[in-house]
């Protein structure tokens, strides 16, 4: 990526973009509004400082005593102080983050997923999905507000992305700024292809970080050395993988040590976080662009107040309680010494074949008291694939492990392994 003293090609694009926008009086920007007990009241973004500490909340490091029958567990009161307080303000606010619905909890969730992705700023969304489609709109943007608008941006998608990214990337084509490009599935050989054959000025590479049907992971090392070769701009979506990989929870660039080589990062509040929304972690130029011209941002409804503050009071304890990324370590060695069956990640995809054996199998690990889901065929998964989506988290036990792969066992020929040479 070509450098300009200290700011790149994309970020000089980007800064012409937004110039064009304020030409046209089409720049819009965010009027926090600080809730108190008393009500409301607008002011200036530099003055509307957030006050919210994550010290204030009590973390634990290990597990607590928790009933199975009622998924409850045991968290002391100071943790929902903050929540108590938002609830103050009912499911409000009722409007577009660009109208009324930005306020001072929903800058501190998003100052506290900036911090944790280490990037500058970061915009929240409704959900990971409408995070992706606004990503993508906005770069498609960038060709049809510049004023060399014969050139289209080229876009290069894994081919196991996720519908978000399609979706989002169908809509930057119908606008006509974006030429799309498939690679095959983590094939860096067939990415480094098309991107030398391209002569577009303009590159974009999006991958999911984690992928939801087979629990690999990006080549991140990989991705890293072609951006400094090519100089696209990476955009991550990293859904499955924040909260539950790297030591502080930041995600697979901050697992790989490739986070100064990722420019955008998406994600989630909806798994690892239990909430509900998603984010897209940037610059501060690419949050202004976002919030014009992603769609799915600007004509939805913010998040309601006890939303954002369940929200960062999770952000606090993903991010400070990292036992549970140990335990999660832990049960991922287990099931691959007990299966034999490969881990990689969190999400192990049991793969049966046929459709009716995969809904007996799920049938019976729901009686046993097993959520799993089962993938049965297209569109999700190819014909003949059809598998038992495991995926295992902090609060499940050995035990539960050994009965889970008990189970198994019955529909799946394991070949388990003589000894636990696993790497995990």
């Amino acid at each position: 990526m070509e450098l300009i003293g200290e700011k790149n090609s994309w970020d000089l694009w980007v800064e012409e973009a937004l110039r064009n926008l304020e030409s046209k009086k089409m720049f819009l920007p965010l009027k926090p509004v600080k809730l108190t007990s008393s009500g409301h009241q607008y002011e200036d973004k530099d003055e509307a400082q957030t006050k919210f500490d994550q010290n204030e909340y009590e973390t634990f490091n290990g597990i607590q005593p928790w009933d199975r029958l009622a998924v409850q567990i045991s968290i002391p009161e100071s943790l929902f102080q903050q929540l108590k307080n938002a609830m103050e303000h009912g499911t409000g606010p009722r409007g577009s983050p660009v109208i009324c619905g930005y306020t001072n909890y929903h800058m501190a969730l998003e100052s506290s997923l900036a911090k944790l992705k280490k990037k500058e700023a970061c915009l929240l969304c409704n959900s990971g999905y409408a995070a992706n489609v606004a990503l993508i709109s906005a770069i498609g943007s960038v060709t049809t507000l510049l004023s060399e608008k014969e050139e289209k941006t080229a876009i290069f998608s894994d081919q196991l992305n996720h519908a978000s990214i399609i979706d989002g990337l169908t809509i930057a084509q119908r606008v006509g700024g974006v030429e799309l490009f498939v690679y095959r599935h983590n094939d860096m050989s067939h990415l480094d292809a098309l991107l030398t054959n391209c002569k577009m000025k303009r590159k974009v590479v999006v991958t999911d970080s984690l992928f939801s049907m087979d629990g690999d992971f990006a080549p991140m090392v990989e991705l890293a050395r072609l951006r400094k070769k090519h100089g696209f701009l990476l955009v991550l979506d990293d859904a499955h993988a924040t909260f539950v990989w790297g030591k502080n929870g930041g995600g697979v660039a901050e697992e790989f040590n490739c986070e100064n080589d990722v420019d955008i990062c998406v994600g989630t509040l909806s798994k690892a976080a239990s909430c509900l929304g998603g984010f897209i972690a940037c610059s501060k130029t690419w949050k202004q662009l976002i919030q014009i011209m992603g769609r799915s941002y600007l004509f939805s409804t913010a998040a309601p107040v006890p939303l954002a503050a369940a929200s960062y009071a999770s952000v606090t304890v993903a991010s400070k309680e990292s036992w549970r990324r140990i335990e999660i370590r832990k049960r991922m060695q287990e099931f691959q010494a007990l299966t034999g069956i490969p881990v990689t990640s969190q999400i192990v995809s049991v793969i049966i074949g046929d459709p009716d054996k995969t809904r007996r199998a799920n049938q019976e690990l729901l009686e046993s008291g097993f959520f799993i889901v089962p993938i049965l065929g297209p569109p999700i998964v190819p014909l003949n694939t059809a598998r038992l989506r495991v995926t295992l988290t902090a609060v499940h036990t050995t035990e539960d492990v050994e009965r889970l792969g008990t189970i198994i066992s019955k529909y799946l020929r394991l070949q388990i392994p003589t000894s636990n040479t696993s790497r995990l």
